[in-house]
């Protein structure tokens, strides 16, 4: 069987999902296809050679509909024998989509193939998919009778289960923007993220190469202020054992961007005399409790190691997607990780989180941070809205 292998891997930097964010302006479609287009330019390629191109996007509506992988590969100038699908599994769309690519080259199905995804929260609001609409039927009503939560009351629910105070929440927040801020003072992030020019109204360009989302000197002390985002009178009727915690300082911000990896066979990458970077290892992918909906990550990550034959002492590094600081704490509790490993260049709280890009931010994170440090196996992981969860463990090569 073919070994998967990653040549490269890119995204843009986040920017705030509202009008006026460094990226508002920018149309999905042509924010994907700079991703798309910079990958065959990085390393040679006609776009001809690509077999497919597999996309993640969660908002699939308006901006973002009809197919917005197909309609990137148009905009970034691939020739029109290049096909293309638009892949939904919530927060883990892009994540799926790489997993999908490097198992259609180790099953010979591919020799080349593009892996990311997009999502323009300015552009296509979150919720905007549901709006007018009744996602869940009768007989889903009919099994979940008091009614399933949306994910912040989840996060209250976790926080609450495993008994995170408001205090460990925030720090852990504050700790990710840290870590953040000091990565981009270094340039640590220049080698992962595609410059993006944006052109105004007046014609004038601007280049976006930072993250708009970090805020350096966030502090615990300054996250205290903030005011619970998810308690409703129902909600807290319902649940009054909640101590209401989450709020948009420990949560993940609504954000824009791309991001993308070029996946080949081994065999193909050597032919073409490209260097890989690292190796599909193991996948998982499993069904969780949509009530708590984003504990997926827990039983996903049992699950890959029982695959992989790794142990959890084997991986270097541990990305586990910051939807809300619950997340990765009840991870980490449950595997005893160490805190210098998780999320090490600071995640999704301080990062963003485009929801159909983020599994491929995740990625291009994962891959840049093991090379930079020497590490090994890296291991991502990503909550998914109705209670899912993706693994993925890389080697670096």
């Amino acid at each position: 069987m073919e070994r998967a292998v990653i040549v490269d891997v890119v995204r843009t930097a986040s920017g705030r999902g509202k009008m006026g964010g460094a990226l508002s302006s920018v149309h999905p479609t042509d924010l994907l296809a700079t991703v798309l287009a910079a990958l065959l330019e990085r390393n040679g390629l006609d776009s001809k050679q690509i077999d497919d191109v597999l996309i993640g996007c969660v908002s699939q509506v308006g901006d973002q509909s009809t197919n917005v992988a197909r309609g990137a590969v148009l905009a970034a100038g691939f020739d029109t024998s290049v096909p293309a699908a638009t892949i939904d599994r919530q927060c883990g769309s892009s994540q799926q989509a790489a997993t999908f690519a490097a198992q259609g080259v180790m099953s010979g199905s591919y020799d080349i193939v593009i892996a990311g995804g997009v999502e323009s929260m300015s552009r296509v609001p979150l919720g905007t998919a549901a709006a007018g609409g009744t996602p869940n039927g009768a007989r889903v009503r009919a099994r979940y009778p008091e009614g399933l939560v949306n994910q912040g009351v989840s996060a209250e629910l976790i926080a609450a289960k495993w008994g995170f105070s408001r205090e460990q929440l925030d720090g852990y927040a504050a700790e990710s923007h840290r870590r953040a801020a000091e990565h981009t003072a270094n340039g640590g992030f220049a080698d992962e993220i595609l410059p993006v020019t944006v052109t105004g109204d007046d014609g004038a360009t601007t280049t976006v190469d930072r993250d708009e989302t970090v805020r350096a000197g966030t502090t615990a002390e300054g996250l205290a202020g903030l005011q619970p985002a998810f308690r409703t009178d129902a909600m807290a009727e319902r649940f009054p054992e909640l101590g209401w915690s989450i709020t948009p300082g420990n949560s993940s911000p609504l954000t824009d961007g791309a991001s993308a990896a070029l996946i080949m066979s081994e065999t193909m990458a050597s032919k073409l005399g490209l260097r890989p970077r690292a190796r599909f290892h193991s996948f998982a992918v499993v069904g969780d409790d949509p009530l708590y909906m984003l504990t997926g990550p827990i039983p996903a990550t049992h699950r890959i190691l029982e695959r992989s034959g790794l142990s959890f002492g084997d991986l270097d590094a541990y990305e586990v997607n910051e939807a809300f600081a619950s997340v990765p704490l009840a991870w980490a509790a449950e595997f005893d990780a160490d805190p210098e490993k998780l999320n090490p260049r600071g995640g999704a709280i301080a990062l963003g989180h485009a929801l159909g890009s983020s599994g491929t931010r995740l990625l291009t994170t994962l891959v840049h941070h093991l090379e930079a440090t020497g590490g090994r196996y890296g291991l991502q992981t990503m909550c998914e809205g109705g209670g899912m969860a993706n693994a993925t463990i890389i080697e670096r090569l």
